[in-house]
């Protein structure tokens, strides 16, 4: 599935693993292997299989988009789009939801 980044600074972390210092090594881990997931799913419906990526719509001002676990308290927030080569994921952000 193609993806693209919102802001350079969790670019970089993917390209050149910068600012990592600024997560835990386990969200850090979880990042590269979420974005490795994404990479290889063909469409949302091969997310919504790995059970242990919990995703999931978000509520309130933020259900226009969805959080993927990273481990038990990090999340990759992403949103759904269309271009005018198909769908694909914006990475918004890493969140820590606890």
């Amino acid at each position: 599935m193609r993806f693209i980044f919102k802001h350079k600074e969790i670019e970089l972390l993917y390209t050149e693993r910068k600012n990592a210092h600024r997560y835990p090594a386990e969200a850090i881990n979880g990042f590269f292997k979420v974005i490795s997931i994404i990479r290889n799913a063909r469409d949302e419906r091969d997310l919504i299989a790995f059970r242990s990526l919990n995703y999931e719509a978000l509520k309130g001002n933020r259900s226009h988009q969805n959080s993927l676990r990273l481990n038990r308290q990090w999340r990759l927030i992403v949103e759904r789009q269309v271009d005018d080569e198909g769908r694909l994921l914006w990475i918004i952000d890493i969140e820590d939801y606890h």
